[in-house]
C-alpha cells in the first residue's frame, strides 16, 4: 500500500506544472498586449504625429 506522503506528492507535481503552465500563459497575454500598445503608438510616432497621447472619451 503506498504511502499517503508519497501519493500526495506525486499529485502535487501535476497541479504544480498546470499552474506553471497558466502562469505562462497569462504572462504571454500581458506581452502580447503591451507589444501591441507599444506597436500602436510607434506608429503614429512613425507617421510624423507629435502628440501621439490616447484620447479619453467623456462618459455619456
Amino acid at each position: 500500500m503506498p504511502d499517503p506522503d508519497q501519493q500526495n506528492q506525486g499529485q502535487r507535481g501535476p497541479l504544480i506544472a498546470l499552474g506553471v503552465i497558466v502562469l505562462l500563459f497569462v504572462v504571454g497575454l500581458w506581452l502580447t498586449h503591451e507589444l501591441y500598445e507599444r506597436g500602436k503608438l510607434e506608429d503614429c510616432l512613425m507617421s510624423g504625429r507629435t502628440n501621439c497621447a490616447p484620447i479619453q472619451a467623456p462618459a455619456r
